[in-house]
């Protein structure tokens, strides 16, 4: 029996440095970048998303980043079948596909560890969820799911709408299945200690605000995107819209943003805590991550 085909995967809390990392192991390994981030996927969303640069990128090729428009619901199923498409391009390059990105949930698809569900985005549904706030949807999410509701992040709207989208058509989220992947996994988990994170969760937050993140969220409302979507799609534009619409400070929204990215990313930590198959890497060890890449490599 021929050998699957292998990709290295990086995962971890956000601002742990996962995307300088998978540069790296590109830059290493004559590599490709495949993005698993949700909002990275839009075009515009640059500054608030953490979107790697051209001049971060070293020349490495990137996918799957500004493929869609913000008010367009780009869905895990979309995910899925693009980012197989790029991994097959890449392999028949010669090369070695690194997928890098927080969309955990992403990552599930591609390895098979989870189905979409069969249910295409019920636009009318989502509408009448709009005067509901974050908490009146994970309380309906309770009482109609509660399996799914213990599993699911409360401070994103699009999760919790996507799932009582999926019981209004299915009666309940379905459990996850699994199927067996065309591929071969490494698992890279980046940790590093909680204090450094915070550390980085911090710098990180002002360096976007310094390089444009409030003008970023203009410039999207001018462009016709609407305060709801924008609220959709993550705390940075939630956050600033506040400001923009003058109920918070600007020394408010950097503090309040910096306690509920420390919140997401402990969340993200737990979430990952549940798959015995990655392997934690400190990032500034760079000689334990290359025995691990190449061996994985040469097994």
């Amino acid at each position: 029996m021929s050998k699957k085909p292998k990709i290295v995967a990086i995962v971890g809390p956000t601002a742990s440095g996962k995307t300088s990392l998978s540069i790296k192991l590109a830059q290493q390994y004559n590599g490709e970048v495949i993005s698993a981030d949700s909002r990275q996927v839009y075009e515009g969303m640059d500054i608030g998303t953490g979107k790697v640069t051209p001049s971060e990128m070293k020349d490495i090729p990137h996918h799957l980043l500004d493929i869609a428009e913000p008010m367009e619901i780009y869905t895990g199923a979309q995910f899925k079948q693009d980012a197989t498409v790029a991994i097959e391009q890449i392999l028949q390059r010669g090369k070695l596909p690194i997928v890098a990105g927080g969309t955990f949930f992403y990552l599930e698809l591609l390895r098979g560890n989870m189905q979409a569900a069969p249910v295409e985005p019920n636009l009318p549904f989502r509408k009448s969820l709009e005067p509901l706030s974050n908490q009146e949807l994970l309380e309906r999410l309770q009482q109609t799911d509660p399996k799914r509701a213990e599993r699911i992040d409360p401070d994103n709207r699009r999760r919790l709408e996507r799932a009582l989208e999926i019981i209004e058509t299915l009666g309940t989220v379905p459990e996850p299945t699994t199927v067996e992947s065309d591929y071969q996994w490494l698992l890279l988990g980046v940790k590093l200690p909680k204090e450094e994170l915070h550390h980085n969760i911090k710098i990180r937050l002002q360096q976007r605000i310094d390089e444009g993140m409030i003008r970023e969220v203009e410039d999207l409302l001018k462009s016709g995107i609407s305060k709801k979507r924008l609220d959709d799609l993550g705390l940075e534009y939630r956050y600033i819209q506040k400001y923009l619409d003058q109920e918070l400070t600007l020394t408010e929204i950097i503090e309040q943003l910096e306690a509920k990215i420390r919140q997401f990313a402990k969340r993200q930590l737990t979430w990952l805590k549940r798959y015995p198959e990655i392997v934690w890497i400190d990032p500034r060890d760079t000689a334990s991550i290359e025995k691990q890449v190449t061996a994985f490599l040469n097994s």
